[in-house]
């Protein structure tokens, strides 16, 4: 199997799938990346990298029940696939491995 190329958005979303495990819709995904990240994230944003994550088998998603409280409309929930986490760990271990690889010089001139 090919090997896997996340960007970094990407990324984020598919670990923020794999945190919430089986609540994993478009709206805990967006509120959990603000909270972990402090950064701003649009819906929308988040809505299309998970479609673009299902298309390329990182993903898979199925349909909840509905509810009064979203107005009768269904969540669609997400979890990460076999390959996907293939995926999260070839990231890891490449970061890991350009971490360990940096020369302590190179850490001082960062501030650390």
């Amino acid at each position: 199997m090919k090997r896997a190329f996340l960007g970094e958005f990407e990324e984020l979303v598919l670990l923020t799938v794999a945190i919430l495990e089986e609540d994993a819709y478009g709206v805990s995904v967006t509120q959990e990346l603000e909270d972990k990240t402090g950064r701003t994230v649009g819906f929308s944003t988040v809505h299309s990298t998970l479609q673009r994550l299902e298309e390329k088998g990182y993903v898979s998603s199925r349909m909840g029940g509905a509810t009064a409280e979203r107005g009768g409309r269904r969540k669609r929930f997400f979890t990460v696939t076999p390959f996907g986490r293939k995926a999260l760990r070839e990231v890891k271990q490449v970061r890991e491995d350009l971490w360990s690889a940096l020369p302590p010089a190179a850490l001082q001139l960062m501030g650390s």
